[in-house]
């Protein structure tokens, strides 16, 4: 029943890593365990997860900078084990992101019990959602939650209609948007023919792309035609 759910284990220590993990497949999740924030960071930009299960003290990156880096790209549940004491530490992690706080030692039945809750509540209120409010291109990613847009781990400051002109490009990669396609989607007015807007909207966007990430192409022009998000 849970086959198609993946779940990340993020704790230094092995023995609690390779428990909760084993506890977790017993129950017919799939489980991936890393052991440094580091890892966790790698493995979370790179592949699908329901859940993640997080310990703060880490190596490399700490947990809660992990769960500020996940709230940028992702909107699974985010629960946290740990020892760190106080009721300041609990406040804290939720109001940066996590969905839940387990304090250690813990119970493992109410660890699969919390984890159960959580999966619950996203699998129903996601339906998919995530996806869709995520676009990636290449270092970009595109929140239409937040109306956020990072590259490389840096928030880029748009203006609404920057933003407007890559979410339209991003959601359809491969299509050519003339420049009347592109002032009728996000201005929502006719295309008189006025170039200027379009080009000047259009270079501020790539301007500001660039200044983070300028080895890259992300919107590609196509002569005489448009743009469209680079090959």
């Amino acid at each position: 029943m849970n086959d198609n759910i993946n779940i990340l284990v993020v704790e230094d220590d092995a023995d609690i890593n390779n428990l909760l993990c084993k506890m977790l497949s017993n129950h017919g999740y799939n489980v991936r365990g890393a052991y440094s924030g580091s890892e966790a960071k790698m493995c979370i930009e790179q592949y699908d997860f329901q859940l993640v299960l997080l310990d703060l003290m880490l190596p490399g990156i700490s947990g809660e900078e992990l769960i500020s880096h996940i709230r940028k790209i992702k909107t699974m549940p985010i629960i946290v084990i740990s020892a760190k004491p106080g009721q300041d530490i609990r406040v804290e992690v939720l109001r940066i992101g996590a969905d839940d706080f387990v304090s250690k030692p813990f119970d493992i039945n109410e660890v699969i019990a919390r984890v159960e809750a959580q999966l619950r509540r996203y699998m129903v209120f996601s339906n998919g959602n995530e996806k869709q409010n995520i676009l990636k291109h290449k270092n970009l990613v595109l929140n239409r939650e937040t109306v956020e847009v990072i590259l490389k781990d840096e928030l880029i400051s748009l203006t609404a209609r920057e933003f407007s002109i890559l979410e339209l490009l991003m959601s359809h990669p491969n299509k050519v948007f003339t420049k009347a396609n592109l002032f009728e989607n996000v201005w929502h007015d006719e295309f008189l023919g006025d170039d200027n807007t379009v080009n000047v909207h259009m270079s501020n966007l790539r301007s500001k792309l660039a200044n983070i990430d300028p080895d890259i192409e992300y919107i590609h022009t196509v002569w005489g035609i448009g743009f469209k998000m680079s090959d």
